[in-house]
C-alpha cells in the first residue's frame, strides 16, 4: 500500500512520525512530517488502485491525524506518554492531586467567583498561565529526564484541570462583554 510508512497502523504516534518516545518535541518538524505523511496516504493517491486502496490510505489517514492531534497537544502528549509508560491518566475516576494543588484551585475558584472586571479576570488568567507553564516544564523534567510516569500522570491530571479553568476564565470574559 503505502511503501513509505514502515511503521503499521498499530504502531504508536511517536514511531509512526518517526520521533524519539519524548515530552519534548520540535512542533516545526512535527508539522512538516505531518503534512509529509498526509500527502503519502491521501487516498487520491490510489484512485487508480482501486476501492480497497482507498480505503487503506484512509485509514491511514485517520490514523495521522489523531496522532498528530495527541502529538501537537502537550497536555494530551503528556497523558499519551503516561500511558504508554504504564500509567495512564484515568481522568475519569481518578482526581487524585497533591493537596497543595487542591488549595490553589479552591483559591483560584474564589478569585474567579468575586472577579467583577476584566482587569480581575486578566490578572488570574496570567497566574494560571503561569502556573500552566510550570506545570509543563515539571511534566517535561518527570516524563524525560525521571521517567517516572506515574508521577507525571498527577500533573497530567492537574494540567487537565488548568486547561478546564482557563475555559471558564473565557466563558466569565464573554459574559463580561
Amino acid at each position: 500500500m503505502v511503501s513509505v510508512f514502515v511503521a503499521s497502523l498499530q504502531s504508536n504516534d511517536f514511531e509512526l512520525f518517526g520521533l524519539t518516545q519524548q515530552f519534548a518535541l520540535d512542533r516545526s518538524a512535527l508539522d512538516a512530517r505531518w503534512k509529509e505523511l498526509q500527502r503519502e496516504a491521501h487516498p487520491d493517491k490510489f484512485a487508480a488502485q482501486g476501492a480497497a486502496a482507498q480505503r487503506v490510505a484512509m485509514q491511514w489517514s485517520v490514523r495521522i491525524n489523531e496522532a498528530y492531534q495527541r502529538l501537537k497537544d502537550p497536555v494530551k502528549r503528556a497523558a499519551y506518554l503516561c500511558e504508554l509508560g504504564g500509567a495512564p491518566i484515568r481522568a475519569e475516576d481518578n482526581t487524585a492531586m497533591p493537596a497543595a494543588f487542591l488549595m490553589q484551585q479552591m483559591s483560584w475558584r474564589e478569585e474567579l467567583d468575586d472577579a467583577r472586571t476584566s482587569e480581575d479576570l486578566e490578572k488570574i488568567l496570567a497566574e494560571v498561565n503561569a502556573h500552566l507553564a510550570q506545570t509543563l516544564q515539571l511534566c517535561e523534567q518527570m516524563l524525560d529526564r525521571d521517567h517516572d510516569h506515574v508521577q507525571a500522570s498527577g500533573q497530567v491530571r492537574a494540567l487537565m484541570f488548568i486547561q478546564k479553568f482557563i475555559k471558564d476564565i473565557d466563558a466569565r470574559f464573554d459574559r463580561l462583554g
